[in-house]
């Protein structure tokens, strides 16, 4: 492996020359440095990042704890993330803990030995005694009691919004399709407002739940509708979860909009690509993504944040499912 010694010999100056030119610190004469860079091109070198930054005491990575890289609001997610730290020459190391809570502790002790600057973190798990702010830390739709920063869309406001879009488009006994998690998490409010708007509305509704993370969809959507098939309106939790039900149910003679309105949550299917396209809570992925990184740099940087959780309005799309 070519290294900062070998750039030298080829250019002929000090290892520590080849080193300002690197960081672009330190006066350097352009001949000099061009003889450097020259070098630098021959021998294809590329500086060993974890080694500078652990020299230098800081860090240009961040860590993204994700649950699935499978789903495609956290990939979307993600991609907004990555493109907002690259303005700033941040790098992303992605940590796909694919929902195990062992898995999210190990990487947690990883993280904190590597020195990255700072962690962006989605979890459902009860890894509440092993997060701290000794890294400065965002999380995404989940509180913790160590005054970590929160960024999540308004999960309240969209389950009364699919409330009443299902009750315009004519739904008498919508029903809530969900999973519960072992701790709390702002995705929970989605039922909340679900149950609220019913209620303030004197609509019959129906609450149909499973511990988090659903194993077989197919099992749970089976079960749901040989329990409930006398609801009209389908508000889940997730678009995944919505599209796995318009799947079963048209298998069963179930027609979508006509017999059942379906809404989801994340705003993931609400383009052509989709058939039918699913009406949906869109959530402002890019924003939540954007914000939750300005914030991070602001943490890392010491600066003081306003308020601990900030919430973002959703909207509602309509597709051909209502």
């Amino acid at each position: 492996m070519t290294s900062i010694k070998d750039v030298a010999i080829v250019a002929g100056v000090a290892v520590g020359t080849v080193s300002r030119v690197i960081n672009n610190s330190g006066a350097v004469k352009p001949k000099t440095r061009k003889k450097v860079e020259e070098a630098i091109q021959e021998l294809n070198y590329f500086p060993n990042e974890v080694a500078r930054n652990f020299k230098m005491q800081k860090s240009k990575m961040v860590a993204l704890l994700l649950p699935s890289i499978w789903n495609p609001f956290f990939s979307e997610l993600a991609y907004y993330i990555e493109d907002e730290l690259d303005r700033e020459g941040y790098k992303l190391m992605l940590c796909n803990s694919g929902g195990k809570p062992e898995k999210e502790l190990y990487y947690l002790d990883m993280l904190r030995q590597n020195q990255v600057a700072g962690i962006v973190g989605i979890t459902y798990n009860d890894i509440e005694n092993n997060v701290s702010n000794d890294i400065p830390i965002v999380s995404i739709d989940r509180h913790f009691n160590k005054k970590i920063t929160c960024v999540t869309s308004d999960n309240y406001e969209g389950g009364r919004l699919a409330l009443r879009e299902l009750v315009k488009a004519g739904a008498k006994r919508p029903a809530f399709m969900g999973s519960v998690t072992s701790v709390f998490s702002e995705t929970m409010n989605r039922r909340l407002g679900f149950i609220h708007e019913a209620e303030a509305l004197g609509i019959d509704y129906v609450i149909y739940e499973k511990p988090d993370p659903i194993v077989d969809d197919k099992a749970y959507i089976n079960e749901f509708l040989s329990e409930h098939g006398d609801v009209d309106g389908i508000f889940a939790i997730t678009d995944m979860l919505a599209a796995n039900y318009i799947d079963k149910a048209r298998k069963q003679g179930i027609r979508i909009p006509e017999d059942v309105k379906v809404v989801g949550y994340d705003g993931i299917q609400d383009n052509s690509y989709f058939h039918p396209i699913l009406s949906t809570i869109r959530q402002p992925v890019e924003e939540m993504a954007r914000m939750t990184i300005r914030l991070l740099y602001n943490k890392i940087k010491g600066i003081p944040l306003d308020k601990q959780v900030y919430r973002i309005p959703v909207i509602f799309k309509q597709g051909e499912t209502t």
